[in-house]
């Protein structure tokens, strides 16, 4: 009896309070995105290509999904109105 072929199995886990996420496959950490964009970067780079992460059956979304940023959004947000009040 073979093997049963393997995919990689690709964990975006929750954010952390800054809102990035950890990309992992196995026990491996593959990087840290900040953004989707970064998800689809990190994967192209493991020579895993795939454009459609919010689709594909190799990315288990953890503690949200692909749409899940929010600790970068918050901070974002106030860095934004920060600097709507500054003075010149």
């Amino acid at each position: 009896m073979g093997n049963p072929t393997q995919y990689p199995r690709i964990v975006v886990h929750p954010p952390a309070l800054d809102g990035s996420r950890r990309v992992t496959d196995g026990d491996a950490v593959l990087g840290i995105a900040t953004h989707l964009d970064d998800v689809v970067e990190i994967l192209r780079l493991a020579d895993l290509d795939t454009t459609e992460v919010e689709v594909t059956d190799i990315v288990d979304w953890q503690g949200g999904g692909p749409d899940d940023w929010p600790g970068l959004s918050e901070h974002h947000e106030r860095h934004e109105d920060h600097e709507d009040h500054e003075q010149p």
